[in-house]
């Protein structure tokens, strides 16, 4: 049957238009806002903004300075948090990783976990992404937990009107998790000591071990992974993540376990489908707020 000018003009413009819409919808970055508010941040953390940066996948988005990093400068963050996949496993492009990280450290101290794909890379490829990343100035938060500092000086006055200043340091705990120990009693090991009333917050990059993070001594959980879902539908969600299969659970967005809150990025970039749909790359802006 032949098909007539007038309909294969339509099937053209058709195809562009998905074309166009694709190319839009997996290189269109959208930042999402959160204010987290929790009695135990300290004052001096009132207003404190972290920017999330999750599955970069070797996305690149430009010469440098790129689109990517141009975007996280508005934000004017005070931590700058990368929580796995930097890499493709697939195809793994080391350098466009070092790129972004050696722009993003001028503008805030950043920290970083593995991802799967980090795993997932033979040896001697893991190990020279890690020092590599290191000798950006990243620190890798391997299965630890840091203290993350502010001090602030406070006017006194004496008794003959001369003024004196006072240091006064407040803190919070950051907690980052190696991807592979996620499901070990490593979590439990580094918060059990940990004061009851100290904020801490966990780098964990697999969303889908919720309720387990929930049990342990954590207040707000930072998490990548499962891309969004992929392809996002309304009043649906996301339609398939790894490790979590069809219509997941935990896809993007905040949830709530036990009092603990997790927040999931969509992530950056693609790695076995290279296609999002209605699910556009995120980079997640958050703002903390002392109650």
């Amino acid at each position: 049957m032949m098909i007539s000018k007038k309909k294969m003009i339509v099937i053209t413009i058709c195809i562009f238009v998905c074309i166009g819409f694709s190319f839009w919808q997996n290189n269109s970055l959208q930042t999402s806002y959160y204010t987290y508010s929790c009695k135990d941040i300290p004052s001096s953390f009132d207003g404190y903004c972290i920017v999330q940066i999750s599955d970069l996948h070797n996305k690149n988005f430009g010469k440098q300075p790129n689109r990517l990093i141009e975007e996280i400068q508005v934000l004017t963050p005070d931590m700058i948090v990368i929580t796995g996949d930097i890499i493709d496993s697939n195809h793994t492009n080391i350098d466009t990783a070092i790129a972004f990280l050696e722009e993003a450290v001028k503008i805030a101290p950043c920290y970083y976990i593995t991802g799967n794909h980090e795993l997932w890379l033979e040896e001697a490829v893991r190990s020279d992404l890690m020092e590599r990343i290191s000798n950006t100035g990243t620190v890798i938060l391997n299965d630890e937990a840091i203290d993350i500092t502010i001090k602030t000086d406070t006017n006194t006055t004496s008794g003959d009107s001369n003024d004196n200043k006072t240091s006064v340091s407040e803190s919070f705990t950051l907690v980052g998790l190696d991807d592979g120990s996620l499901l070990s009693d490593t979590l439990h090991t580094l918060t059990k000591d940990n004061d009851k009333s100290q904020f801490i917050l966990l780098l964990a990059h697999e969303p889908q071990n919720m309720m387990l993070y929930s049990k342990e001594n954590v207040d707000l959980i930072l998490s990548g992974h499962a891309h969004g879902g992929q392809v996002r539908l309304p009043f649906v969600g996301g339609l398939v993540a790894p490790d979590q299969g069809f219509l997941p659970d935990y896809t993007e967005g905040l949830h709530e376990e036990n009092g603990v809150s997790m927040i999931i990025s969509r992530g950056i970039g693609n790695s076995v489908v290279p296609v999002r749909v209605f699910n556009r790359p995120e980079i997640i802006c958050i703002d903390l707020k002392s109650e």
